[in-house]
């Protein structure tokens, strides 16, 4: 830090403007940019680490901004190494070897001098490495980071030029303090210009005098640049709009602001109403219609029910005038999606979803998997193995309301209403199945075939609904898999992830407790093919270490000891991780019980395989009589007393008092290793105090592998 203070700093300010980029993509983009830049700077030597930044975005540009920037590079002393000395020299006089590296480093030869590494004396040279004005090396390596940043989509927008990006680029600003810095990208070189609001402002252009004014002038220009401002901006003008009718209120939709904070640059909120009589229609009809459509916000009252108005969020500002003109345009525009909605809603109801059965064989699923009649036949036969394995363990379930949903799950793909709203499939089928008098066992199975879409989701709400749900998505996943198509890197094109993810949650949250492993799972979904299943297994098992680590929020060594003792009873890892963090973080620290067992077990671990390696072997089982040394007895006995009660707490799940149990033998532990040498001379007893070492760590890693766990130190 201390070479940064002693050189002059300046705050650095960089905006590149663009065509309107789709709402989904500048979140990820705006942070990835912040990334880039500041990564850039400190590989370049210009700011410290953890230096201030903060970015901007709106659907037009991207920002960022960093605080305190040098002026300048360091200078740099580095020293080069050349040839060896042997190369260098021959009878005391320098070879052209040792001339081209002393003109390489720009030293005479007589100030070359000689260092011992390795490979033996080499020559050496001190050079100092004159650091770069700082505009001058942003200029340079600030548009290899613009072309590196990750868009789901690019385009070429210049005939015969190289640069691909999400939109055509329009402008650039680049400050460090009040200078320009020439950084070119796109067919536009940076200058200090940005540009207001296209509608508010014109489109007029805003000089930025320096970094520090870039909010204010944009907010001159009817933008406001910081994504966080936009998005309270709009859930007080949500509040304040809503209030003005009595007992109403939005209905809470995180998406939804978040894609209409990055579709705006200057919210504003409007309300309007649409004619009662479409509350006829089923909610999820109406509010998908609203949400997914028209980007509107459905309005309920006092008691959660589906009021008749929308909000609207207005990139613009208007007057009284104005806004009632637009209000009438988009209730005109709803009306007439929810008068389709209706037709639909009607003419579906004309066939009935069992006569719609054999329609699914016109439907394609994937063009080697067949159509969705053939899917449905697989699901079927999938969802029967699976529900035998349950009803086996007592748990409760509607064989014959399950098998009706799968026969009718797929269905709504041939309506109407599906076709023209896709987001509803699945849900479509339980409202029809619902209203053609359907029990609400096979009409909510199929509702929530299609939980959870995401991590954030809710699962299916009955066991025939998680049933089904896991059926579906694990044909989905084997039938992939079969065809060589599952995911690779970043790519999932047939969001097989997804689909493992929710069959972890399922098993995972369910609210009635499924008896099924993921190994079953996959096993029924392959039924012969053990190579096949044992893919998918795997498959699903890192779908659970994701499920562990990034949704339970379990460190990465408890997740990888708790599935080293077991990665197929999904709820039961979750428990067992569950109790290792707990009983952790009891411990007092890396010094307390669970710690030191930890690392003992792990040492154990480590000679056993040493002596594999060797080729040593351990004794069939523990000798008592060869037992020679009082602490090794004293581990023996108290390793076999505990494991007794430790077998009887894992039976009844006691996971924590399980491990808090084993956490006692440290003592026994701490002086078996004080005092024993585990590879003995005598060949008898080494491999009697291997089997030993072998039967405390079978005995007590059930629950996680000790040996994974890092411990200070």
């Amino acid at each position: 830090m201390a070479g940064f203070e002693l050189r002059a700093m300046a705050e650095f300010l960089f905006e590149i403007g663009l065509e309107e980029v789709p709402a989904r993509m500048i979140a990820g983009a705006q942070a990835e940019l912040e990334q880039r830049v500041v990564k850039m700077l400190e590989r370049e030597r210009l700011v410290a680490s953890g230096v201030e930044s903060k970015s901007f975005a709106t659907p037009r540009r991207l920002a960022v901004w960093v605080k305190d920037v040098a002026e300048r590079q360091e200078d740099v002393a580095e020293e080069m190494v050349g040839p060896s000395v042997k190369v260098a020299y021959k009878d005391g006089v320098a070879t052209p070897a040792a001339l081209a590296f002393a003109k390489k480093a720009g030293v005479a030869v007589e100030e070359l001098k000689t260092v011992t590494n390795a490979k033996g004396e080499y020559l050496a040279a001190t050079v100092v490495k004159v650091g770069r004005g700082a505009a001058e090396v942003i200029a340079a390596e600030l548009p290899k980071e613009l072309a590196g940043i990750y868009w789901a989509k690019n385009m070429y927008w210049r005939a015969g030029k190289p640069e691909r990006f999400v939109r055509p680029v329009r402008w650039m600003v680049a400050l460090l303090g009040e200078a320009t810095v020439p950084v070119s990208f796109g067919g536009y070189e940076a200058g200090a210009v940005t540009y207001g609001h296209r509608v508010l402002f014109g489109d007029g252009a805003i000089a930025v005098k320096a970094p520090s004014e870039y909010e204010d002038a944009l907010l001159a220009g009817f933008v406001l640049a910081g994504v966080e401002v936009r998005r309270q901006r709009i859930r007080k003008a949500l509040d304040k709009v809503t209030r003005t009718v009595e007992g109403l209120r939005w209905r809470e939709d995180h998406g939804l602001v978040d894609k209409l904070t990055h579709l705006t640059e200057w919210p504003s909120v409007i309300l309007g109403g649409f004619e009662p009589e479409f509350l006829a229609l089923p909610e999820e009809v109406l509010v998908t219609v609203m949400r997914d459509h028209q980007s509107y916000f459905a309005v309920e009252d006092k008691d959660g029910k589906l009021a008749p108005h929308f909000l609207a969020v207005l990139n613009t500002e208007t007057d009284a005038a104005g806004e009632a003109v637009i209000r009438h345009g988009n209730e005109r525009v709803l009306r007439a999606r929810f008068n389709d909605a209706r037709f639909f809603w009607e003419f579906d109801q004309r066939v009935c979803l069992k006569e719609r059965v054999e329609l699914l064989k016109n439907v394609t699923f994937q063009k080697e998997l067949g159509s969705y009649a053939a899917k449905s036949a697989r699901v079927r036969k999938l969802a029967s193995a699976l529900a035998g394995l349950v009803l086996a363990r007592g748990c409760d379930l509607n064989p014959v309301a399950l098998d009706e949903a799968v026969v009718l799950a797929k269905t709504d793909l041939t309506t109407e209403l599906v076709k023209e709203f896709t987001e509803l499939q699945g849900v479509v089928g339980g409202l029809y199945a619902r209203a053609q008098g359907y029990s609400a066992a096979v009409s909510d199975a199929i509702y929530d075939q299609y939980k959870p879409e995401s991590m954030d989701d809710s699962v299916p709400r009955t066991v025939e609904g998680a049933l089904l749900a896991i059926a579906d998505k694990a044909d989905t996943i084997a039938g992939m898999f079969g065809l060589g198509l599952e995911p690779t890197g970043s790519k999932d094109p047939f969001a097989l992830r997804r689909a493992a993810n929710g069959i972890v949650k399922i098993l995972a949250e369910s609210g009635v407790a499924l008896p099924l492993t993921l190994r079953e799972v996959a096993g029924a979904a392959c039924g012969q093919n053990e190579a096949l299943a044992a893919k998918v297994l795997g498959f699903l098992q890192e779908r659970l270490e994701f499920y562990l680590r990034e949704v339970k929020g379990q460190a990465y060594d408890v997740v990888k000891a708790v599935l080293a003792a077991g990665a197929e009873d999904v709820r039961d890892a979750v428990a067992r991780a569950e109790a290792v963090t707990a009983v952790r973080g009891a411990s007092s620290g890396d010094t307390g019980d669970f710690a030191a067992v930890s690392a003992a077990f792990k040492r154990m671990k480590n000679i056993l395989s040493q002596a594999g390696e060797k080729g040593i072997a351990s004794g069939a089982r523990v000798e008592d009589v060869l037992l020679t040394e009082p602490t090794e007895k004293a581990l023996a006995a108290r390793s076999t007393e505990l494991a007794v009660r430790v077998s009887s707490l894992r039976a009844e799940k006691s996971y924590a008092a399980a491990l808090e149990a084993i956490a006692t033998l440290r003592p026994q532990v701490d002086a078996f290793f004080d005092a024993v040498m585990v590879m003995a001379p005598d060949e008898a007893v080494r491999a009697n105090r291997l089997a030993l070492l072998e039967k405390v760590l079978g005995d007590f890693s059930g629950i996680a592998d000790f040996s994974e766990i890092v411990v200070a130190g």
